[in-house]
């Protein structure tokens, strides 16, 4: 059979069922993704005789005898096609994983489709940039800017791979092929709880192809936790590799390792497997009742409460709520519940191992190498000089990569046959097995005098943790900041992690405090109305200010500063947006309007040890190498990291080249999570910058005979008085006397500060069907200098669509027998272009104490004040108070029903 693929012709016959995706793949066109193989999220998309089609479900076999296009053949880095040239200069991506397929369905745009984006883009979905920045790419909106010698910083300057990721050309973790590679797939528990008595694996061995088969008996039998902290003694080490015991629907029971991943699959396929069967529990009340099954063991030392499960407490207050409520004029009390949600990064979980020159190197989706290394020498007994972990780009993250949950089975498999191992997560797989939210249950009371002044301020917060710890104690404490956003003499705090039979929950986006976010600022939304207070009044009132004692839960000293009254400043930029546009019109006389405000606090650091360390070095090409290990999934660290170089050295992003999450390659550094890339790693790499540019000026200094006060750094040379000094000629000169111009310096999460955001909505609802439609989207952040004000207001726009996404639409459903029933992308329903507003971004003045230039990460808060928003607004709209999450039509339409009170009139 002959294929003509991008102008060549290929004598190729596919396999049998082959879908076009894999098919173009192994032809060498890495730039067609996988991520979902269900025709849902338009990744795969190439064109077939010039229209695009989703390559996934597309049989390799029709393709025969018709110009198959993929993205690498439309345009390559300096000779773009008009659609990569828009979508670099907009930018119309962060992460890069489902660009070229946007760009491959966008390219075919007529003028009519450019009009209807909603339903043109329909097939195409983004999990990282809300969708603005894809809009001004097709419409040919510029938003890229050049950056002059030393003036990078402030400027939206591109992303340093921005030409090799419109082009298909950027490497994500699977896109490579290595010889004699070998596939792993996993065998999944059908039961929630079971003991395995015994697995029979003759059938699997038999298969074709098979060439091993590890059951528990196989692997160390090491505990570890698969959540990445550089303390690792904040998570519990309760999972092992493989178990004997399960704990949830979809927990690994066998690994396979064949020629082929068809081959593995049947080798799991004839695994027999026989099970006891044990009680389960699903809900965290019920398992910390008398008489729950027990998940873990009383000889497990790292779970507080065993026998009612429970993983972790935390019991705080200060002053005394019992006063506080008795002196309050007013009192309220509701419990507020958040589901389970699931990262949807359009990359898939995957790793590929193989061995070099007698030592292991893994290459992994994964937001923390230095961290997986550490974990993978601990559970393989390696010495660190026998193991290299790295990254190439990664396809999203939102803290589901935080997590070493892939690199273990193929690290295992290498090291057992010496062949190069890959293994990589299916969409079904991500929903059913890697780390969503926690679920969270939170019971808030508030009490205040009539003034509004809080007197009383207590929470309780059930956390579902799932089967296994990871992340379960620190997302417990995270939540505690939705209750120091607000002064209050006496507060308590209540807070539980609880296993239950269900899928291990883990770090996502807000880490913590979304779901708090969500019950406190409804509550208080309610406080304000039963007070007869404007919500955002009633906010100002109770904000905490500089000088506050911000960690309101214990006595002692924190490494918090806090000196900007950036919360103050959101507040009133929201409201100052929300009554200019007042009079939205509404989408039709029957439709009910609506509108709502909330806020959150954030730090921006976490409270874990968090390290960093960068090296610079100007090289013999006068390109100076900025080493550092932070990785790259769309938070758009890499962008920042140049430009703070660029700005200390004097030069332009041009001339500084990145290295980045490798450990042979990059010293330590705890990760990109947390904002912690650039507050920490940010300012690794200023004061490595810095270094390397005072010992340039010294030497040049020295070598002019001035004095270094009269030098200073000019992009490719150094003024010294009035000579002006080629840096070529000082490295040339610094070569003979043994020096080379390089540093390396490090940097800790500490001291750490305070960031904010104010989120407004003003929504319609419609009575009959429940549906909600946004008319006006505003979010006030507070982020310190701004390096790229594009790539701010990139992912506050992303994270507004995440946070829509976390209130409407988005929910694991789990049966009674606690198997993930909607494990898809269809059904489980992330925003679409069409699902998401246009979202005004405001950008508070304000200078942070300790972050790199004065800057402050915001990849992370921006989702926290969403879903409440919408919620108030939701209220205001119906009159009717929704405190579960999603807000579906169907559960907005069934109250309403029921119902229909007075609208309470208090729209912002």
């Amino acid at each position: 059979m002959t294929y003509t693929v991008n102008g060549m012709s290929f004598d190729e016959e596919p396999h049998p069922g082959q879908c076009l995706r894999t098919f173009l793949r192994s032809l060498g066109c890495h730039g067609v993704k996988k991520g979902c193989d269900a025709g849902d999220c338009g990744a795969c998309t190439v064109w077939l005789d010039g229209a695009p089609v989703h390559s996934c479900i597309t049989p390799a076999f029709r393709a025969e005898g018709r110009e198959v296009t993929t993205i690498e053949g439309i345009g390559s880095p300096g000779d773009l096609h008009p659609m990569q040239r828009r979508f670099r200069d907009a930018p119309g991506f962060q992460c890069g994983f489902c660009t070229a397929g946007m760009i491959m369905t966008a390219a075919t745009f007529t003028e009519a489709q450019k009009k209807d984006l909603p339903r043109a883009l329909k097939g195409n979905l983004c999990r990282c940039t809300g969708y603005r920045g894809i809009q001004d790419a097709v419409q040919g909106i510029v938003g890229v800017e050049p950056a002059t010698p030393g003036k990078a910083v402030g400027t939206s300057v591109g992303a340093p791979a921005a030409e090799d990721v419109v082009t298909g050309r950027a490497e994500f973790t699977m896109d490579t092929h290595l010889e004699g590679m070998l596939h792993l797939k996993v065998l999944h528990s059908p039961h929630a709880h079971a003991r395995i008595v015994s697995i029979d694996t003759t059938a699997a061995l038999a298969v074709p192809g098979v060439r091993r088969v590890y059951t528990w008996e196989d692997v160390p039998r090491r505990r570890f936790t698969t959540a990445i902290h550089t303390d690792h003694l904040v998570d519990p080490d309760d999972t092992r590799i493989l178990d004997d015991t399960v704990r949830f629907v979809g927990q690994r029971v066998v690994a396979v390792l064949a020629d082929t991943v068809a081959a593995a699959e049947e080798g799991c396929r004839g695994v027999v497997v026989d099970y006891e069967v044990l009680p389960a529990v699903f809900d965290p009340e019920q398992a910390m009742a008398d008489g729950a099954p027990q998940l873990h063991g009383a000889d497990d030392p790292f779970v507080r409460d065993p026998v009612r499960n429970i993983l972790l407490e935390m019991h705080a207050h200060i002053g005394d709520v019992d006063a506080g409520f008795a002196d309050a004029d007013v009192i309220h009390e509701g419990t507020y519940s958040s589901p389970r949600v699931q990262h949807a990064h359009l990359e898939t979980h995957g790793s590929i191992a193989w061995m070099e020159d007698g030592r292991l190197n893994v290459r992994t989706s994964s937001q923390s190498p230095s961290i997986a290394k550490v974990k993978l020498s601990h559970l393989f007994a390696l010495r660190p000089d026998q193991l290299r972990v790295f990254c190439k780009r990664v396809g999203g993250g939102f803290g589901g990569k935080q997590e070493v949950i892939s690199e273990d089975l193929v690290a295992l498999a290498t090291l057992d046959t010496g062949r190069p191992v890959c293994f990589e997560y299916t969409r079904e797989e991500e929903f059913t097995t890697a780390s969503p939210r926690h679920p969270m249950k939170l019971t808030v009371r508030l009490g205040a005098k009539a003034d509004g002044t809080l007197t009383a301020f207590q929470v309780r917060n059930v956390s579902n943790t799932g089967a296994y710890g990871n992340h379960g104690g620190e997302t417990l404490y995270a939540g505690s900041a939705a209750v120091m956003i607000y002064r209050c003499p006496h507060k308590k705090y209540d807070a539980y992690s609880v296993y239950t039979n269900t899928v291990p929950s883990g770090a996502l986006r807000g880490y913590g405090m979304t779901q708090p976010a969500f019950a406190v600022e409804s509550a208080m939304d309610e406080l304000a109305r039963a007070l007869h207070i404007d919500p955002l009044e009633l906010r100002r009132r109770n904000i905490v200010r500089p000088g506050d004692p911000l960690v309101a839960l214990h006595e002692g000293p924190d490494d918090v500063a806090f000196t900007e009254d950036g919360l103050a400043k959101c507040i009133d930029l929201v409201g100052a947006a929300m009554a200019r546009t007042a009079d939205e019109p509404s989408p039709g006389p029957e439709w009910l309007l609506g509108a709502g405000v909330a806020s959150s606090l954030h730090e921006t650091a976490p409270p874990t040890e968090h390290i960093s360390e960068a090296w610079v070095t100007l090289g013999e090409d006068l390109v100076y190498e900025v080493a550092v290990g932070t990785v790259e999934f769309g938070e758009g660290t890499s962008t920042a990291h140049v430009q703070i170089a660029a700005a200390q050295l004097g030069t332009t992003p041009a001339r500084i080249r990145l290295v980045q999450s490798d450990t042979d390659r990059t010293g330590f550094d705890t990760g990109a999570f947390a904002s912690a890339g650039l507050f920490v790693s940010g300012n690794a790499v200023l004061r490595a910058s810095g270094a390397v540019r005072d010992r340039i000026l010294e030497f040049a200094a020295s070598y002019t005979g001035v004095h270094v006060v009269m030098c200073s750094m000019d992009d490719e040379s150094v003024v010294c008085g009035e000579r002006r000094v080629p840096l070529a000629e000082l490295v040339a000169a610094a070569r003979t006397r043994g020096i080379r111009f390089t540093a390396a310096r490090k940097a800790y999460g500490s001291p750490r500060s305070v960031t904010s955001n104010t989120q407004g909505f003003r929504i319609a609802v419609h009575p009959v069907t429940g549906e909600i439609r946004v008319l006006y989207s505003v979010q006030a952040t507070d982020a310190g200098v701004v390096i790229n004000p594009a790539q701010v207001r990139g992912q506050v726009e992303g994270g507004v669509a995440q946070g829509i996404g976390f209130a409407l639409t988005e929910n694991h459903h789990i049966d009674e027998h606690g198997a993930v029933v909607n494990p898809n992308l269809r059904n489980y329903r992330i925003p679409a272009y069409a699902d998401v507003p246009r979202t005004d971004v405001l950008l508070v003045e304000s200078a942070d104490s300790v972050g790199p230039l004065r800057a402050k990460g915001m990849a992370e808060c921006c989702i926290n004040p969403v879903a409440p928003a919408l919620a108030n607004a939701l209220h205001d709209a119906t009159g009717i108070r929704y405190r579960e999450l999603p807000l579906t039509p169907e559960r907005i339409y069934r109250r309403l029903s029921q119902s229909r009170p007075a609208r309470t009139g208090l729209s912002t």
